[in-house]
């Protein structure tokens, strides 16, 4: 029985339709006879309008406030894809970044991950279940929520590989893969089969969002493969080894 690690970004999980399409691939991959922990971010638009609404009523929002309140986007979509996935007959436990153990330093809005505890993922997966944690958000030795910055969600499912010992990290997005170039802008550009370490965070801190550097870093420190593809076909994606 391996350990997967997939990662769902918020176009993946960004209305029902899309939720339950997203159960659907976990399942196969619990069916295959793995133990699954998934890791998603907040549905669609949800961390802007969020952060939209908090300066509409306070123009100079708490840092504190803001990752309380941004935190609650993937509360939503961990419940959400649970739910989804127990109407299909699969267990299934959503646990926020902190019941998953996530623990990080107190800069607010761009917190670093300073080491997980597992324990209660593990429990959970020893009851048979799926595992669908809260990306992107952690807490403080005071117990304050934080939130680890923009891409955060790739960070989350790395750091979670590498506290499980994984197999494997499937981060799904809205792209089919690592391309030479942007496809929207370059039509030549084709797919990557495979990619180091070095060159994708070379490509990661130049611009390239489709996984976020720091979660590039840990997979290297940790020798995690990542693999990265889209959510909306069966392509292979690049693997980042």
């Amino acid at each position: 029985m391996s350990l997967i690690i997939q990662k769902y970004g918020g176009s993946s999980v960004a209305d029902a339709g899309r939720i339950r399409s997203v159960a659907r691939r976990i399942a196969a991959t619990k069916d295959e006879g793995n133990q699954v922990v998934v890791v998603v971010s907040a549905m669609g638009n949800t961390t802007d309008e969020l952060i939209n609404l908090a300066y509409q009523v306070d123009d100079q929002p708490s840092a504190r406030e803001i990752d309380v309140l941004l935190s609650t986007g993937e509360i939503v979509s961990s419940t959400l894809l649970a739910m989804a996935l127990k109407a299909m007959g699969y267990k299934a436990i959503s646990l926020s970044g902190a019941q998953a153990g996530i623990k990080t330093d107190a800069a607010h809005r761009r917190a670093r991950i300073l080491g997980v505890d597992p324990k209660r993922v593990v429990e959970e997966l020893e009851r048979g279940n799926i595992v669908i944690v809260a990306g992107f958000q952690g807490v403080t030795e005071e117990m304050d929520i934080t939130t680890l910055g923009r891409g955060g969600s790739d960070t989350t499912a790395v750091a979670l590989a590498a506290s499980l010992g994984a197999e494997a990290c499937q981060i799904y997005t809205d792209v089919k893969g690592i391309y030479t170039a942007d496809p929207h802008l370059v039509p030549e550009a084709h797919r990557l089969a495979e990619i180091g370490y070095e060159e994708m965070l070379e490509l990661a801190t130049h611009g390239v969002k489709v996984t976020h550097p720091r979660a590039v870093e840990l997979g290297e420190l940790f020798s995690i493969p990542i693999q990265v593809a889209s959510s909306f076909s069966d392509n292979p994606g690049t693997l980042i080894h």
